[in-house]
């Protein structure tokens, strides 16, 4: 093979492989010092109500497993440590003295972050407590699939610059996963001969723009970060979608500086695809609406009796406030929307209700 086949076979890659460098190299978005709150806004930046709920589900995980002497909760995909921060204030004394915090990121420890919370790059193995996962799955990259004007699922390729070309057929265990989690339409769309693949692509490939994301890295890492509990809870919250309402043209886009743009791997775009939490579920696992377990967890949006504001004015616009910020954790076509999977290890049920 000569240099310019070697290259151009080396430039064209998978989705997966090109974005877990796009974000995760050296020089990857996640690496970048501005971290990601410097370029989209999560539930953890959007109201310090977030952590105080989860704090309230710690407590409530706390009480089911007896309250142990060492109690852990565990930060995937932590960004700058703000929700573990925001946790670790939330609790009360004497539980947060019971409590180890561990963030896990793959970005350096940001200055100033509380000493009390420990950084790692993996979580850590054989504790007890709750591990929590706000919008990390859908950052885990998986390679995407396009149905060919044959009805064959093949894999896309992609260049740095976003540019696509289909590949070829997916098979083995990624085939079978799409059979269970992400089954063909009946009926392909027509092709419209643009080269477009649905509202979140690159420059597509041919084919007849039915897409699926091939979700199994995402099961196989949260079956891993899961099963390092020894006993607690895990849960993971996200983007999602389940087997009955796949999106048909799948929903890799990008983000960048608070805007959503293209996909483009070029480690200067976030990367993300809505999570099939149906399938990371494991035995026992609920899904539910974010809507439904902030709800359960005391976060309502319910606005303060409009008395309060002639008895203490100044408790009315706080109380007022934190309804909106409530509204806005809760609201449909919103976070509200987000799904949560919450996964008992070795409880007997998931401990939700206060």
């Amino acid at each position: 093979m000569d240099r310019e086949a070697a290259h151009g076979r080396r430039e064209w890659r998978g989705w997966r492989e090109a974005a877990q460098e796009a974000l995760y190299g050296p020089e990857g978005f996640y690496r970048r010092p501005e971290g990601p709150a410097g370029h989209f806004r999560t539930s953890v930046h959007a109201s310090p109500l977030y952590a105080v709920a989860v704090a309230r589900l710690l407590a409530r995980v706390d009480a089911a497993l007896d309250r142990p002497a060492e109690l852990t909760f565990v930060d995937m995909a932590a960004g700058r440590g703000e929700l573990a921060a925001g946790v670790l204030a939330a609790l009360p004394g004497a539980l947060a003295a019971r409590t180890r915090v561990h963030a896990v990121e793959l970005a350096g420890r940001p200055a100033g972050l509380d000493p009390r919370i420990a950084w790692s790059a993996e979580p850590p193995a054989g504790v007890t407590g709750l591990l929590f996962a706000n919008e990390w799955l859908d950052n885990v990259p998986v390679d995407v699939a396009e149905t060919d004007t044959a009805g064959v699922r093949r894999r896309v390729l992609v260049r740095r610059d976003g540019t696509e070309r289909l590949g070829e057929p997916v098979t083995g265990a990624e085939a079978d996963w799409l059979e269970r989690w992400w089954p063909s339409p009946p009926e392909p769309a027509p092709h419209t001969g643009t080269g477009d693949t649905g509202p979140h692509a690159g420059t597509g490939p041919v084919g007849t723009g039915l897409r699926a994301e091939i979700g199994l890295p995402r099961d196989l890492a949260w079956a891993s970060a899961a099963g390092s509990l020894a006993r607690g809870l895990a849960v993971a919250v996200d983007y999602a979608h389940t087997r009955e309402a796949r999106p048909p043209f799948g929903t890799l886009t990008g983000f960048r500086e608070g805007r959503q743009t293209r996909p483009v791997p070029d480690g200067r775009h976030d990367l993300t695809a809505h999570v099939a939490l149906d399938a990371c579920a494991g035995p026992g696992a609920l899904l539910l609406s974010q809507r439904e377990a902030l709800g359960a967890l005391g976060v309502t949006g319910a606005r303060p009796p409009l008395a309060l504001a002639t008895t203490d004015p100044a408790a009315y616009v706080r109380a007022l406030a934190s309804a909106g910020e409530a509204a806005e954790l809760t609201a449909r076509d919103g976070l509200g929307d987000f799904g949560w999977l919450l996964q008992p290890v070795g409880l007997a049920d998931v401990p939700l209700a206060g």
